[in-house]
């Protein structure tokens, strides 16, 4: 008897069925492993950069060329604070997205401003400009057409500084903030080609911050005009970090495998085994030093959050020390404080910030220590009830 015998015979149809499930699995398989692949390919603004024609520039004379904006720019506040904010456009269409692009505006209104320049409302006038940024995908990729789009979001960061230095600078203390790789980037030359190079300017620099954004450590040794911080209580030093989640093996290779630093001639190469600044912002210190968990002042997931509004804190949600150039952060303990979202916005910056409240009291500090006090001035309360005081007779007296 045939050992085949017993196999059952199928018909034409079932031969189909069985195919058709067949290619159907080799697809599925096939998208999780080039996943990364076909959505970055769907991101390509499929056009040279030599041949794009860019979105309008912005005029900063307007209200509308700005993400933030003082309401009263007359009102007194202890700093200024100028904000580069991260990236907020995937891409798909432009390489440089329109500053009025309304899925990059909703972010940056939901997302970024409340979570990233949200710890530094209490410290000063916030000023952050709306910029023809460089799409996501210009950071998923090494093509010389991502760096033409890195290089050109800076002109408008520039104007934009150039605008605020001509017109609503006080002479008050400077905090200079760029938030995620792009940000960093950006306010990386900004405080390299017009701070460091104005007396003034660098005179007035309460602090710098590069949050979660990986930055060259050569620029900021111990004499450079503006080193990295030291200690809390210092000035016109920077406060940077790249953040990987402890235990995550392929964490650090991620992080900086697409970095870039600028050269001398603001071209921009990668940052290949160069040393990366890490500064703890839980120590607000250049240490390889381990910050435990309790030192956390207050995470927060501000998401949502009408601008102005405080978040509440959620302490002791993690420890943090710099290893090899990166901020190994442990995971945190509240679900609000991790991941989330589509493959794009896992991308982006996160959330939710998981150092809020150890920004906002670093900078505090380094601005009480600039204008010489020993706790952060604050702002005189608003009258928040008014009373009317109704006519009272004048008696002469003689």
């Amino acid at each position: 008897m045939s050992p085949f015998a017993a196999i059952p015979r199928l018909s034409f149809k079932q031969w189909l069925v069985a195919a058709a499930g067949l290619f159907l699995f080799v697809l599925v398989v096939g998208a999780l492993v080039w996943r990364d692949d076909i959505l970055r390919t769907a991101l390509d603004p499929k056009v040279p950069y030599q041949t794009y024609d860019p979105p309008p520039a912005p005029d900063y004379g307007r209200r509308e060329a700005w993400a933030l904006f003082p309401e009263n720019p007359d009102q007194w506040a202890p700093a200024d604070v100028f904000f580069v904010h991260p990236t907020t456009y995937d891409g798909g269409r432009h390489w440089n997205a329109p500053i009025d692009e309304p899925r990059a505006s909703l972010t940056m209104q939901r997302i970024m401003a409340p979570n990233y320049a949200g710890p530094f409302t209490r410290v000063g006038r916030v000023f952050a400009p709306r910029y023809r940024q460089a799409s996501l995908y210009a950071y998923l990729t090494r093509r010389d057409d991502a760096q033409d789009a890195r290089r050109f979001a800076y002109g408008d960061v520039r104007e934009a500084f150039k605008w605020w230095r001509a017109h609503q600078d006080r002479g008050r203390p400077l905090i200079l903030v760029g938030a995620g790789d792009q940000g960093g980037l950006l306010a990386e030359r900004l405080l390299q080609e017009e701070v460091v190079t104005d007396p003034d300017l660098l005179k007035r620099l309460a602090g710098v911050y590069f949050i979660d954004a990986a930055a060259p450590a050569e620029p900021y040794g111990p004499g450079a005009p503006v080193p990295a911080c030291a200690q809390r209580e210092q000035v016109r030093c920077v406060v940077g970090w790249a953040q990987v989640t402890a235990g995550d093996p392929e964490g650090p290779k991620a992080r900086l495998e697409h970095a870039m630093i600028w050269t001398p001639g603001g071209l921009l190469e990668r940052l290949y085994d160069r040393p990366v600044l890490c500064v703890n912002p839980l120590l607000g210190a250049a240490t390889t030093d381990e910050a435990p968990a309790r030192l956390n002042l207050g995470a927060a997931n501000a998401t949502g959050l009408e601008w102005g509004t405080r978040p509440a804190f959620l302490t002791r949600q993690v420890s943090a020390q710099c290893k090899d150039g990166l901020l190994v952060v442990s995971r945190a303990k509240s679900p609000s404080l991790r991941p989330a979202g589509s493959w794009t916005d896992r991308k982006k910056s996160p959330p939710y910030n998981l150092f809020y409240a150890d920004i906002e009291a670093d900078a505090q500090a380094r601005v009480a220590k600039m204008l010489n006090r020993r706790d952060f001035p604050q702002p005189a309360p608003p009258i928040e009830v008014s009373v009317e005081v109704g006519a009272s007779p004048v008696h002469r007296v003689d």
